[in-house]
């Protein structure tokens, strides 16, 4: 899979949400893309990843 143009393999099958869960990013302050369709944050828990997939997650920036 590609991962913001990185080569990562995924060793299991598993959700988007196990998978975000497991890279420690923080589901509330990222937005996901996948394979050039934004991701509703509702369909984490229920997309399959695959190694074909190209994911793009960017991470909320706060500032004043």
């Amino acid at each position: 899979m590609k991962l913001n143009g990185k080569v990562v393999l995924l060793e299991q099958e598993q959700t988007l949400f196990e998978f975000l869960t497991a890279e420690q990013f923080d589901c509330k302050s990222i937005a996901v893309e996948r394979n050039g369709v934004i991701v509703p944050k509702a369909e984490y828990e229920s997309i399959r990843l695959s190694n074909e997939d190209m994911l793009e997650i960017v991470r909320f920036v706060g500032g004043g």
